[in-house]
């Protein structure tokens, strides 16, 4: 951590007293820390003191004219090398995941093109509800990194998970972090992924479709940004924002997506997360369709859907060297992923169990079995948030393509015609 920057937030929480151990522990590491100091943080500890620790001055003022003649909360933003914010509050997580800045503090978080580490701090209640949860959810989909919170007794007296991480753990997550600042095993590769559902109409109101919230498949365009990649996401409908420095490509039916995931080849890695449907309609109505009389519903003729997955992995020029599809299976899952990897000719498979509504399939966490081969014993992770499946699994996928030159990309190749 020698000669790495920290611009450390405080947050207006009791636990905030853990700041001052936190910074003297930076200094003693070689660390050089800046402190935004929110209005309530500043009813638990005070300037001065963090001040004495750090060695800087204390900014806490997001109006200061002299300092906003510079663009102030742009370069506190910009100069460290990872934002730490300690403790999170439940407010502070509240304003993070949703975009707000009105103060020092928010205004920067909001401006920082930095990693950001959050170290949550609340009543175990405040850590439960409803709006924590979907804000803390958000942010996990927005790349903020975490540290705890952990379990014990509070100052309030109650019992439960909102401890604020000990300084030791917070000092190793930074250590981690900063560690991880020029960590790029996928730099010079193209990763192309797909995400989200298709939608098959049947008449210009109707259409089919599936629970796929396209969650895992934008975490995994995420991850691969992070570590370096150039990423192509192609996304079916889903009400998720695309991930920061992705190109994606939004599509409706199987027939779409199948078109863009061709013309955006080659790839190095292409991740077939989306769920395809696997029929459309023979002949969309183009008008709505009516009730008939009688109260008879309408005959539907189906007709098979190209199969995405079974079409990237035949063997050609534009092959990506790693084809990993998913299995959604709600029984026998490993066995029926087994028989999807060799019927469909990819590479890796990865499967999970989507039995459960909003377990899997719409929730925020997922238990995935990959497949690498018919030989190999597949692998059976512990239940991950789908940002933690989505880095384990392109790591693994670096490290596999590690010794191989990376392929010229789709941008690359059509600037070399041209």
């Amino acid at each position: 951590m020698q000669n790495k920057r920290v611009l450390l937030i405080i947050g207006g929480g009791i636990a905030a007293y853990k700041a001052l151990d936190l910074i003297r522990k930076l200094k003693q590491n070689g660390v050089s820390v800046r402190v935004i100091l929110t209005r309530a943080g500043a009813k638990f500890v005070t300037p001065l003191s963090l001040a004495t620790l750090s060695g800087e001055p204390v900014e806490d003022n997001l109006f200061d004219a002299g300092k906003e003649a510079e663009i102030g909360h742009i370069r506190l933003s910009r100069d460290a090398d990872l934002v730490v914010v300690a403790p999170a509050t439940a407010d502070l997580l509240a304003k993070m995941a949703n975009g707000l800045a009105d103060d020092l503090a928010t205004t920067c978080l909001l401006a920082t093109d930095k990693p950001v580490l959050a170290v949550p701090a609340m009543n175990v209640r405040m850590w439960r509800h409803p709006a924590t949860e979907r804000n803390v959810a958000q942010l996990h989909r927005d790349g903020v990194r975490f540290v705890g919170p952990e379990t014990g007794e509070m100052a309030c007296g109650e019992y439960g998970p909102g401890r604020m991480a000990e300084v030791t753990e917070i000092i190793k997550a930074i250590a981690l972090n900063l560690s991880e600042l020029h960590d790029e095993p996928l730099l010079g590769r193209h990763v192309l992924i797909t995400a989200g559902p298709t939608y098959e109409p049947i008449d210009p109101v109707r259409f089919i479709g599936n629970r796929s919230s396209g969650k895992q498949g934008y975490a995994l365009a995420a991850a691969a940004a992070r570590l370096g990649a150039d990423v192509t996401l192609v996304s079916g409908p889903t009400g998720l924002k695309a991930p920061s420095n992705v190109k994606t490509i939004h599509v409706e039916t199987a027939r779409e997506m199948l078109a863009a995931v061709q013309a955006a080849l080659p790839a190095d890695i292409a991740i077939l997360a989306a769920a395809v449907a696997d029929w459309r309609v023979n002949g969309t109505a183009k008008q709505k369709i009516k009730k008939l009389r009688g109260g008879e519903p309408p005959l539907l003729e189906f007709v098979e859907n190209p199969d995405i997955l079974k079409t990237i992995s035949k063997p050609g020029p534009k092959r990506p060297p790693l084809v990993i599809g998913f299995a959604a299976e709600t029984e026998h899952v490993i066995a029926n992923a087994q028989k999807k990897r060799q019927a469909k000719g990819c590479d890796w498979i990865v499967a999970n169990d989507v039995s459960e509504v909003g377990g899997a399939m719409g929730g925020e966490k997922n238990t995935v079995h990959l497949i690498t081969s018919s030989k190999s014993k597949p692998e059976s992770w512990p239940e991950m948030t789908k940002a933690e499946v989505a880095d384990k699994l392109l790591r693994r996928a670096a490290d596999l393509l590690a010794r191989k030159a990376p392929i010229m990309t789709a941008a690359k190749a059509q600037k070399a015609k041209s």
